[in-house]
């Protein structure tokens, strides 16, 4: 229980900041899943545009402060050269 106004309305912030962030994360692992699915499958044109909206959900997911940077980059060089391998 918040003592002042001010720490009430940060809990409330905190809890609207809370299920923005678990709403995205848990989409960008939804479209990462079908990424990583599509790859194992073996076809490198069909997944080519389940590995673009991965790409675009961590990045998107990076800026908004949800995914640390570097975390988002490195998932999304990591399913590119996936992809890039099964081009070959």
């Amino acid at each position: 229980m918040a003592n002042h106004a001010s720490a009430d309305k940060r809990n409330r912030q905190r809890i609207v900041r809370t299920a923005r962030n678990r709403r995205i994360r848990s989409s960008v692992r939804t479209v990462l899943k079908k990424a990583r699915e599509a790859l194992a499958k073996g076809d490198a044109q069909a997944a080519k545009q389940p590995v673009a909206d991965a790409a675009k959900a961590l990045a998107r997911a990076a800026s908004k402060g949800v995914l640390p940077e570097n975390a988002a980059s490195r998932v999304t060089s990591r399913i590119s050269a996936q992809l890039a391998k099964l081009a070959k």
